[in-house]
């Protein structure tokens, strides 16, 4: 079976049973308090780490956060928090 057949059909399991598709899919969920509070969970690590840039890997690539005065509050095995002033986030 085709890696995106079986993405589809996950995708198709997830709606029939009204599963969250961030779980289903490992998806990166992306939650944000204002522009200074950042929670990214489903993540496969910190690439990068400076006050003014921070990249995470995730099963969908590179998220670039850009802003100042940025920390990482809390690392767990699944989960990061990012404080500061958030401008930027890309996904490459």
């Amino acid at each position: 079976m085709s890696r995106k057949r079986l993405e589809k059909m996950k995708s198709a399991v997830s709606d029939i049973f009204e599963l969250p598709k961030e779980i289903m899919l490992n998806l990166p969920k992306i939650s944000m308090i204002g522009n200074n509070q950042m929670l990214v969970e489903n993540h496969k690590g910190v690439i990068e780490y400076t006050p003014q840039r921070i990249r995470v890997n995730s099963s969908i690539g590179v998220i670039r956060i850009q802003g100042s005065e940025m920390n990482l509050k809390n690392i767990a095995a699944d989960d990061i928090m990012i404080i500061g002033e958030i401008k930027i986030i890309e996904f490459i």
